[in-house]
This record gives structure tokens, C-alpha cells and sequence, in this order.
């Protein structure tokens, strides 16, 4: 017997291209053209109707440092200088930016933390946002512990009392938001009454700063030392993953160069701002560099968990500001530490 012929396969119709409709390669059919012919295979026509862009614009290789270098500068230099300006001659308005720095943070990691499901309380976290700060600037260090339970107290009582599913995922997001952010970045205010006492909301200075807010200019000098040197060392010399499932960018080179860098700065801060000897700056320095860089890793870790590159967009070259605080909030509770170990040393 002879082979009976296999059915041919219709012919796809195809209809003239219009303007409104998104033009195809040269002899490749079209989207609605491969989801009509049931002979095709479901993921070629998910390959068609991906973005033009997406087929044909060549992928851009990231740069070795991994950001708008001149941007970040930028960025960088106009913070730093709004800081000290309100740091060395206003206080108050120095503490004023510390809370509206911390429920920017506080914003933008509910947002992440949204983007998986977590919604977390934001009206008590906005008020430990405010709370903590301020009991820590007029209080001090037992009034700032004491804000911390009585915020996580909050927290807990008001999401249970919200029948939304979810409770204990948002109570344990809640209490660790406020733990993370607001607590963390109240030492730098506490590191400014440490020896001065707060000020009052008219107190301008003028003249040589206060010891308090010179330690505070110190703590930020070293954690800006520490970021830009490990970038430059990372970037020209960086081989070795310091952590590379967490942060696969940055290299133990990256930490020499931090080490070194605010080694550098720590020495100077410290014989012409604190008037204290070299090797108290070589001290806070080594701490603030391995306090900062483990904020760093652990904002690193947390964007990993999240699925998020930036926690936003909204300072160029940087990222969000939880970018550029995840230093800071461990290394003002580290360089706190550092400096009540020292006081009580020459007090021996």
C-alpha cells in the first residue's frame, strides 16, 4: 500500500501592516498570527510578544563601579554640606533633619515591604519616627531605650487591634522598622548631648562648635571617607568578593581602601577637631569602618530578601536614602559606644 500524505498545514492569514499595528522582522509572522495557529508553540509566541526593545536593543554593560559617579558626588557634597550647616550653627534644625531623614527611610522600606505583602502599622511607626529622636535629644540614653518599648508596645497594640490577616508578619515587620531606623539614627542626636546637654530651639551658634556636634562632624567624615575610598579602591583594584552572595560588588580591596581612607581622616579629625591624640582617630575610624560597612551588608541582605535593587530612586547616583543611611545607622550607635569608652578611659 502506498503512504497516505500528511494534511498540510493552513497557511497563517495574514492582513497588511497598518499603521497602529507594531511591525515584525522579515519573514517572522506576527503575534496574533502565532497565537491563531494552534501548530505553534506557546513560548515562541511569548518570545513575539515581548517588547521591541526587549528583542532587539543590545544589553548595556554596567559599569565596573555601579553608579553615576558625578551624580553621586554631587548628591553626596550638597548632604553633607545642608548637614553641617544645620549641625555646627542650629541644632534643633540639625535634629529636624534627622527625623524627616529617618521617615523618609521609614517610607521607603514600608514600600518595599509592601511590594511582598507585608503592610506594616504607619501611624505608630511615624510616631516612633518622631518619639525616639526627640526623647533621645532631651532626654538621653535611658529616655531612648525606654521610647523604643513603649513604640514597639504601640506597634503591637495597634495592629491587633486591626482585624486584617497578617498580624504577627506585620507586628514583627512593624517592631523591626522601628528598631532598624529610627532608633538606630537617634544616637547620632545622643552623641550631641553627650557632653553639651541639648539646645534650645533658639540656640544659634557661632564661634568654635560645640565638642558634641564636632563628634557628630567627625562620625560623618569617617563614614563618607569610608564609602568613597572603598568605592575608588573596589573599583580599580576590587578582585576578591567580600560577601558575594549579599553584595557581589563589594571586595575585601574595597575595605582595605575604607580602612585606609578613614584611617586618614580619623587622624586628622581627631587632632584638629577633637584636639584629642592620632591614635584616637585611627580607633573610631577602624570601628566606624567595620560598623558601616556591616549596615551596608545588611541593607544589602534585606534588598536581596525584598527582590529590590534600589530601595527608591530619589537622590541621582545613589539610590533611596536608605542607600546612603545603612552606614549611618550602624555607625552612630558604634561610634557612641566608642566614644563613652574613651571618656571613661581618661577619666581613669
Amino acid at each position: 500500500m502506498q503512504a497516505r500524505p500528511a494534511a498540510a498545514v493552513p497557511p497563517i492569514p495574514t492582513r497588511p501592516a497598518s499603521a497602529n499595528s507594531a511591525s515584525t522582522a522579515p519573514g517572522r509572522p506576527g503575534a496574533a498570527a502565532l497565537l491563531a495557529n494552534p501548530a505553534v508553540q506557546p513560548s515562541k509566541a511569548a518570545a513575539v510578544l515581548q517588547l521591541p526593545e526587549q528583542i532587539t536593543a543590545p544589553s548595556e554593560k554596567p559599569s565596573r563601579a555601579g553608579r553615576n559617579l558625578p551624580a553621586a558626588i554631587g548628591v553626596g557634597l550638597a548632604l553633607l554640606v545642608v548637614v553641617l550647616i544645620g549641625l555646627l550653627f542650629y541644632p534643633p534644625a540639625f535634629a529636624v533633619m534627622v527625623i524627616l531623614a529617618s521617615a523618609l527611610g521609614v517610607w521607603e522600606v514600608s514600600r518595599a515591604l509592601l511590594q511582598r505583602g507585608v503592610v506594616v502599622p504607619i501611624v505608630p511607626i511615624m510616631f516612633s519616627v518622631v518619639a525616639m529622636p526627640v526623647v533621645g535629644y532631651y532626654v538621653g540614653a535611658e529616655g531612648l531605650l525606654f521610647a523604643l518599648v513603649a513604640c514597639a508596645l504601640a506597634v503591637m497594640i495597634w495592629r491587633s487591634l486591626d482585624e486584617t490577616p497578617g498580624t504577627g508578619q506585620s507586628i514583627f515587620a512593624g517592631v523591626f522598622l522601628i528598631a532598624w531606623i529610627p532608633f538606630l539614627i537617634s544616637f547620632v542626636l545622643l552623641l550631641i548631648r553627650a557632653s553639651d546637654g541639648p539646645a534650645s530651639a533658639l540656640a544659634f551658634r557661632g564661634g568654635w562648635p560645640e565638642l558634641g556636634a564636632l563628634k557628630v562632624v567627625t562620625v560623618l567624615l569617617l563614614v563618607v571617607a569610608s564609602d568613597t575610598f572603598g568605592y575608588l579602591f573596589g573599583a580599580l583594584f576590587g578582585k576578591h568578593p567580600m560577601a558575594p552572595k549579599i553584595s557581589p560588588k563589594k571586595s575585601w580591596e574595597g575595605f582595605i581602601g575604607s580602612v585606609l581612607g578613614a584611617s586618614l581622616i580619623g587622624v586628622l579629625a581627631s587632632v584638629f577637631l577633637l584636639r584629642e591624640a592620632w591614635w584616637v582617630g585611627v580607633v573610631l575610624a577602624v570601628g566606624i569602618v567595620l560598623a558601616g560597612t556591616t549596615g551596608d551588608l545588611a541593607e544589602s541582605m534585606i534588598k536581596r530578601e525584598l527582590g529590590v535593587k534600589d530601595m527608591s530612586s530619589i537622590l541621582p547616583g545613589h539610590g533611596g536614602l536608605m542607600d546612603r543611611l545603612d552606614s549611618i545607622l550602624f555607625a552612630a550607635p558604634a561610634a557612641f559606644m566608642l566614644f563613652s569608652l574613651l571618656d571613661w578611659l581618661q577619666g581613669l
